[in-house]
């Protein structure tokens, strides 16, 4: 890969993030035979430039089937939501291949609707992640069979509000709270009460 961008290999880790405002479409770019993901170095530069997500996978894994494995994994992992420039801007990548939010940044892209002193708090408890941690697609998906309320935080500087209501579309039922990003740590109670609330029989009565 060249020229900046994101590079995924076939198991889900990310070697560096784009700078751009909102990653919403990404590129797998598949080469044939006898070639190489070097191949396609100067159109990832071009389309780096474009502040577009590019992935190339490494195949001649032996098999058909392996080499289309590995770029499922790939277009997986490229589905999965969108980072704001902001949070973008804030991961620090450690030496080690972990990546972790910076606490200061934290306070603004997670709990910028909190208390000063809950949203340090709450800064000061991120854990950093291993590569590939948060990647790819359960094998299951319980929305799919089981009633879901969906929260959107039209606030939130960390996950695009509109990305959020499309997701909540799958949902049996949407709601839209004007809180950032942690409602959990911003607004502590008021999900308490929807939870409880959902643990209420159909006619909401204990």
């Amino acid at each position: 890969m060249a020229g900046g961008a994101q590079a995924i290999t076939a198991t889900g880790e990310v070697d560096a993030l784009p700078d751009r405002e909102l990653i919403v479409n990404g590129v797998v770019l598949v080469h044939g035979l006898y070639h190489d993901p070097r191949h396609f170095d100067l159109v990832v530069a071009e389309l780096a430039a474009a502040g577009v997500q590019v992935a190339v996978p490494e195949l001649h894994r032996g098999s058909l089937a392996a080499d289309t494995a590995a770029v499922q994994t790939v277009v997986d992992v490229m589905a999965e939501p969108p980072l704001s420039a902001l949070l973008a801007s804030a991961i620090v990548r450690d030496d080690d291949g972990r990546t972790r939010v910076d606490a200061t940044a934290a306070v603004e892209a997670f709990y910028a609707d909190a208390p000063i002193e809950r949203a340090a708090w709450a800064a000061s408890l991120l854990r950093p992640q291993k590569p590939g941690c948060g990647r790819g697609v359960p094998p299951r998906q319980s929305w799919r069979s089981t009633p879901s309320t969906y929260v959107t935080c039209a606030r939130d500087r960390a996950v695009d509000p509109d990305l959020q209501r499309r997701m909540s579309r799958r949902c049996s039922r949407a709601l839209t709270w004007h809180t950032s990003h942690s409602p959990f740590v911003s607004r502590p109670g008021k999900v308490a009460a929807l939870l409880r609330s959902l643990l209420l029989p159909a006619d909401g009565h204990p």
